[in-house]
């Protein structure tokens, strides 16, 4: 209670308003399937305030619960820590620090390896739990198996309940590397530019907040040949098993990122 005394009351109201609003919403929960570059990040943040849903990264959800010490986070950390200091180390030692960049990329990919599928869903299951993802979720990032869709199915069953709809962002390999390497993220939001498609009004800096624009270690080309050849690999079993559950619906990603909103909106309404 001190803590809401201490807030002022026009965001009180405004909150209260916003709630009361969302109170009407339907209920999703959502899949964002696509390939790095492909737009969800720019999609996700749009349908999460049109629909009061909240944005389930898998990325941020394990950050976020190795910082609380939540008994799944400190399981998490266990295996995040090993991977991450052999690698380092290692690596350290038998390449030049120019080749960092890599180190830090099989870094993430080791961790999706150690990090368990029970583990991830689990966490997925206790994000569920927050005010936030009351009226539902996106999942972006998630499964990324057909494995992992399973377990999320398992998990999801259990609380009565299911996916909704599947969004695949389909966009051909081609097309992404332009996009790629343009793109510059504000890392506390998500919100995502590109120097030539979605500039922000002044460079390097984001619309809302001015905070710094940051670029990702690993938004270049060669990188992303590699994250493709693993996404048609590993994710695309996983458009193809949620299209025999009739939940997915395929968006040209391809499009300017209004035409897409429109085509979202569409494949959700």
């Amino acid at each position: 209670m001190a803590d809401l005394e201490d807030v002022q009351t026009v965001d009180l109201m405004s909150e209260l308003l916003r709630r009361l609003k969302c109170s009407q919403k339907p209920d999703k929960r959502l899949i964002f399937i696509g390939p790095p570059g492909s737009g969800k990040g720019t999609q996700s943040p749009i349908v999460k305030d049109e629909f009061c849903l909240c944005h389930l990264s898998t990325g941020d959800m394990l950050r976020a619960a190795v910082a609380s010490k939540t008994p799944l986070g400190l399981k998490a950390k266990e295996a995040m820590d090993k991977v991450c200091s052999f690698l380092f180390l290692t690596c350290l030692l038998i390449v030049s620090i120019a080749f960092v960049d890599w180190i830090i990329v099989f870094c993430d990919f080791f961790i999706g390896a150690l990090v368990t599928d029970e583990l991830v869903v689990g966490i997925i299951d206790e994000a569920m739990n927050k005010p936030k993802c009351q009226k539902g979720f996106i999942l972006d990032g998630f499964p990324r198996t057909v494995a992992q869709a399973e377990k999320l199915d398992e998990m999801l069953k259990k609380r009565g309940t299911g996916i909704d709809k599947v969004l695949n962002f389909a966009i051909d390999d081609s097309v992404l590397e332009e996009r790629i390497t343009g793109r510059w993220i504000h890392p506390s939001s998500g919100r995502s530019y590109h120097t030539k498609f979605a500039p922000p009004k002044t460079p390097g800096v984001d619309d809302i907040t001015g905070e710094p624009l940051i670029q990702r270690k690993d938004d270049n080309a060669e990188v992303l040949r590699s994250r493709l050849a693993a996404f048609h690999t590993q994710t695309e079993p996983v458009i193809d098993y949620y299209a025999k559950k009739a939940v997915l619906t395929n968006i040209h990603a391809e499009k300017a990122p209004q035409e897409v909103t429109s085509e979202v909106q569409k494949a959700l309404s």
